[in-house]
């Protein structure tokens, strides 16, 4: 029997964030046809959660080519590139134009909940790669629809699976009966309901990247204003040089100051910082938490956590997708050795595309946040790159597949975390490490080095 044709199906897109609405406005420049399909009910939905958190990356460094070309036509306006948005701006200004101009090529309140090739599962060989994708899809009305394409990138992100407290990779004890008093998330002190849940309370921070940062400042700014506001930043490793980022020498500027305003949360007393503190059970006391390491530390109790330790890519509507993923960053196995926190002493990713990207199953790819896995050091950049390839490729112009048209700027940080987009993506489980040997580093003293974290 003749295997059915998938030319003509569209390139399924899963997820309506930067990296999805990329795919998407590259794939119409190429002359194929997208659908993208977005859980939530806007375009940018995850983003839209975290609109009150500032990028480091400015206006020019988060519009895509392609996105700005189709957009171009309808009157569109780039904001100022030198400006840093908000998420809130992101989503405002630019992804929901974009959604608006792809129309109907994209999807809301359509929740992916298998992919797989049509009439085979992930152990039948015969004809497979001729064979469409099916695409199983929860609506938000409480329908089901099964979808075929011919290729299907999922830019799904990784915002829905925050890492847990426990140093382990998994719950500490007591943590989910806990819940009430912890959050996963950087806190909108603006909004008047979360301001009053931190305000005047002890709340412990977990976390070394750039989302702790940004909360350790948030948490000072509201101590000044506040009696009794007080943080504990609790870190898994020590405190060195690296600790804070590049400071002034990072060329994203605005990373650099971030760190710079966390070390000044800490100098001045708004937070403490415990280190060298796995987790392994969150104890009520009273109406407050008591954390406990493994090694027997009880920390003074606290009112509130804030759980900043990473997040880890959501892989089960994929079971049945022949993939080819790194043991540990569950990231594509072409693509872990340039991102893998254990290894790199530097934090620059090298520009990469649909040969890191692919997997034993023909026109398959995770892009964006999703592609990294567990690991946190990713750009908006190298998202809209990895899909400009894969996109070449699925049009069939290898050779501009496989030519690498992006140069990212120099870090100014060299170690695991911080190049990252989206809130909360560097976790705890990214390796440190510099480029040079860290300087030692005393909390009240200035950055001695321009070493990551």
């Amino acid at each position: 029997m003749n295997a059915p044709a998938t030319t003509d199906l569209p390139v399924v897109v899963i997820g309506a964030g930067p990296s999805g609405l990329a795919a998407a406005a590259h794939l119409v420049d190429r002359g194929l046809e997208p659908l993208v399909l977005e859980a939530g009910p806007a375009a940018g939905s995850a983003v839209r959660e975290w609109s009150h958190v500032r990028l480091f990356s400015a206006w020019g460094e988060v519009v895509d080519p392609a996105a700005e070309k189709l957009l171009a036509p309808t009157g569109w306006v780039k904001p100022e590139p030198g400006g840093y948005p908000t998420g809130g701006d992101w989503a405002e200004q630019y992804l929901q134009p974009l959604a608006a101009v792809l129309g109907d090529r994209v999807r809301l309140g359509a929740r992916v909940t298998g992919v797989s090739r049509q009439g085979r599962d992930r152990v039948v060989d015969a004809d497979r790669e001729q064979q469409a994708f099916t695409v199983h899809v929860a609506h938000a009305d409480g329908t089901e629809q099964r979808l075929t394409a011919r290729a299907v990138i999922d830019a799904s992100g990784t915002w829905s699976t925050p890492s847990p407290i426990g140093g382990d990779g998994l719950p500490a004890l007591g943590e989910r009966t806990a819940a009430d008093r912890i959050s996963y998330r950087v806190p909108d002190l603006e909004d008047p309901a979360i301001r009053a849940r931190y305000a005047g309370k002890r709340t412990a921070v977990i976390g070394s990247g750039a989302s702790a940062f940004t909360a350790l400042a948030y948490l000072a700014d509201l101590a000044e204003e506040t009696d009794g506001t007080h943080t504990t930043w609790i870190l898994r490793r020590g405190i060195s040089g690296s600790t804070f980022g590049g400071g002034e020498a990072d060329q994203l500027p605005a990373r650099g100051a971030l760190g710079l305003a966390a070390k000044a949360a800490v100098d001045h007393g708004y937070a403490d910082a415990v280190t060298g503190f796995r987790t392994t059970a969150v104890e009520r006391d009273g109406e407050q938490l008591v954390l406990v390491a493994e090694d027997g530390r009880r920390l003074d109790p606290v009112d509130e956590v804030i759980v900043l330790t990473g997040f880890r890519p959501d892989l089960s509507f994929l079971a049945e997708l022949r993939l080819d993923l790194d043991e540990r960053l569950q990231a594509p196995v072409g693509l872990a050795p340039l991102i893998d926190p254990n290894q790199h002493s530097c934090g620059t990713v090298y520009p990469h595309g649909v040969n890191e990207l692919s997997h034993p199953e023909q026109d398959v790819y995770l892009v964006g946040m999703k592609s990294y896995g567990r690991a946190p050091t990713f750009l908006a950049m190298t998202g809209y790159e990895q899909v400009r390839s894969i996109a070449a490729a699925l049009a069939g112009d290898r050779e501009a597949a496989e030519r690498v048209e992006l140069t990212l700027p120099e870090t100014g940080v060299c170690g695991g975390a911080g190049l990252f987009d989206q809130p909360e993506a560097a976790g705890e489980n990214s390796g440190g490490g510099c480029c040079a040997a860290p300087a030692t580093f005393t909390l009240g003293a200035p950055a001695t080095s321009s070493g990551g974290y």
